[in-house]
């Protein structure tokens, strides 16, 4: 980023389209766990490699993902990628984009969610183990604790963040199998109830 001319409000708006498509936040996740090639993208995610292909293409204009190799195939060339950054916007650059946007990233996210939670229930990983987290907590807040809240919900998103790279340096030392994972926080303002029926 240090080599662009790009300012700051224009990197937001770029992440906000490079978010904007559900397969392109599902791309993203899986880059983050790993190198991979837009086929292996395409049997991981059971989608048709020619729409990979055309995403994976969109977030490398986006600088959202980088090159790593390429590997003869067949008589082709296949290309692997890797995600750059997490993406990720804080408060200040969340409201600068526009409230149309930011309803489509924030929906390609919830189904990207709801996709893997699907998939893990059908492949029965969801029961895997007993210590599986999975809950729904109407609350009541004023601003105050709903400050607080979302406060905490960010450390905790760092947190493990941070317990990922320490887990992933362990795994690459012992050469254990990983326990791929999904963490879902979700926090919202929800609609009055109405009164009566």
């Amino acid at each position: 980023m240090a080599q662009t001319r790009t300012s700051p409000e224009g990197i937001t708006q770029q992440l906000a389209k490079a978010l904007a498509h559900p397969l392109r936040v599902r791309i993203l996740t899986s880059l983050h766990k790993g190198i991979s090639s837009p086929n292996q993208l395409s049997q991981e995610l059971g989608e048709p490699l020619g729409n990979v292909s055309y995403h994976v293409k969109t977030l490398l204009e986006y600088d959202c993902v980088e090159l790593v190799k390429t590997e003869p195939r067949r008589g082709a060339v296949e290309h692997f990628y890797r995600a750059t950054e997490r993406p990720f916007l804080n408060d200040a650059e969340w409201a600068k984009i526009p409230a149309s946007a930011r309803k489509g990233i924030t929906g390609a996210i919830l189904e990207a969610i709801g996709e893997d939670a699907m998939k893990a229930m059908v492949a029965g990983t969801m029961e895997k183990h007993t210590d599986t987290h999975l809950s729904r907590t109407p609350l009541q807040l004023d601003q105050q604790a709903w400050d607080e809240l979302t406060k905490m919900l960010g450390e905790t998103l760092d947190r493990a963040i941070k317990l990922g790279e320490e887990a992933a340096s362990r795994i690459a030392e012992e050469k254990t199998e990983p326990i791929p994972t999904t963490l879902g926080l979700l926090h919202f303002e929800t609609p009055p109830a109405k009164s009566g029926k």
